[in-house]
């Protein structure tokens, strides 16, 4: 400490470390010239500033290590303070008032003696502090000076951040009656539920597929188009067919000729009349050709087989395309007469029950809720647009269904269960396939 000719100077060092501390721009600036400004006044040998129970800086320090051991005993030491009750008073530390491995580490790595000064806000309710550290003892005259420069400390942080930390600005027993809280709070009974996409589709449908291979050469019917029982809907190429059709038509004429012109020889020629058996097979074989090209000619129309609208997405997709028989082309449904189908996710599966809660969103109308009860869930899971697995579930509205083709979101809700398990379910399990219990 200087002596008392030098009051001048020691106090205008005093003011320039008000000043300096009052002028800094950000929070990184005010930690350096907390950590380091005083050094020249009050010569310790190192300080560190603390802000919510962490080390935010350190002398000659530009680069804090988190796992450094000084940085871990002098946390370790702030944090018995406050455990202690006395981390809101500026005071001399000593080292019998902590524990024995802190006063182990203390013997290594700080200097004997150190001094408290805390960072307190407009409660008197200590946010941090300087942990400063010298060899020789800190003299009355120091700590009197030490009193306003926390306070001025303690505005300049608040300057530049208001919204104080609270680990250290609430006191033990008030954490762990929070901790309390949230535990008991984790433990409240609320209703399981899973989000997973889903569609309206038609019910008890009638599937327009692909009668034959071919090439759809119009659609008749625009999407959601009424139709009546037995207009056409579909009509394919039968350029080929028809040319199939007429050869086929030629052929049994030329067997059908051929059969005739045997007969009438069988009367003189013995050999001929043994031959009628095969000419009429082939006869027969011709006519079932012809027959069975007709049938194909009469399919490259394909009709309504019921009344009801027709569902699909876009006839310009099909026309032109060959298909393979059996390829579902659309599907005529009653729009009176739908239902909820539902991709779940593997991940995301609960327990289920048939006739369970079910609540849609459309995307078109998420603020409209439309109620549904579970009715089937598919034993095995198929793979979904984007690759992903997922199972099918069935749900009936119960009113009125929103037109065929809407999507949104659907909410199944499964049984009561602790909130702890309905945050955590996915992390739980995620966790358990990784470790493989």
């Amino acid at each position: 400490m200087p002596g008392p000719g030098l009051a001048e100077r020691v106090f205008a060092q005093f003011l320039a470390l008000e000043r300096q501390a009052r002028a800094a721009q950000d929070l990184d600036s005010l930690a350096y010239a907390l950590a380091n400004d005083a050094q020249g006044l009050f010569g310790f040998r190192h300080a560190a500033l603390l802000i919510a129970g962490k080390v935010r800086a350190l002398t000659g320090i530009s680069l804090i290590e988190a796992n450094a051991p000084f940085v871990a005993f002098v946390e370790s030491a702030a944090e018995q303070l406050l455990a202690q009750g006395r981390s809101a008073k500026a005071q001399v530390i000593h080292a019998e008032s902590l524990n024995a491995q802190t006063r182990a580490d203390w013997q290594s790595l700080s200097a004997a003696a150190v001094y408290w000064l805390p960072l307190r806000d407009a409660q008197q309710q200590p946010f941090g502090g300087l942990w400063l550290a010298r060899e020789q003892p800190w003299n009355d005259a120091e700590q009197a000076l030490f009193q306003p420069l926390g306070d001025c400390y303690s505005h300049a942080w608040l300057a530049l951040q208001p919204r104080q930390p609270w680990r250290l600005r609430w006191p033990r027993k008030k954490i762990l009656g929070v901790t309390a809280a949230a535990l008991l709070l984790l433990l409240l009974p609320v209703r399981q539920s899973v989000l997973a996409p889903a569609e309206v589709v038609p019910f008890d449908g009638q599937v327009v597929a692909a009668p034959l291979d071919g090439v759809i050469a119009e659609f008749l019917v625009k999407p959601n188009q009424n139709v009546k029982k037995g207009d056409v809907l579909v009509r394919f190429d039968a350029t080929s067919i028809k040319a199939q059709a007429d050869v086929a038509e030629r052929s049994l004429q030329v067997a059908e000729a051929e059969l005739r012109a045997n007969a009438q020889r069988a009367f003189s020629d013995a050999e001929s009349g043994a031959r009628i058996d095969l000419f009429t097979t082939r006869v027969a074989q011709k006519r079932a050709e012809r027959d069975y090209a007709r049938e194909l000619l009469a399919r490259t129309e394909v009709k309504a087989e019921r009344d009801g609208i027709a569902v699909f997405a876009d006839a310009q997709r099909w026309t032109g395309l060959p298909v393979q028989t059996g390829e579902r082309l659309m599907v005529v449904a009653d729009p009176r007469q739908a239902e909820l189908r539902i991709d779940l996710a593997v991940a995301d599966v609960l327990a289920f029950e048939p006739g369970g809660e079910v609540a849609l969103f459309l995307d078109s109308d998420p603020l409209h809720r439309h109620s549904a009860g579970l009715q089937r869930l598919a034993y095995e899971a198929q793979t979904v647009a984007g690759g992903q697995l997922a199972y099918r579930l069935d749900a009936e509205f119960d009113q009125a269904p929103p037109r065929i083709g809407l999507r949104g979101t659907a909410k199944l809700y499964g049984e009561r269960g602790p909130l702890a398990l309905y945050l955590l379910r996915r992390p739980l399990a995620a966790l358990r396939q990784t470790v493989g219990l």
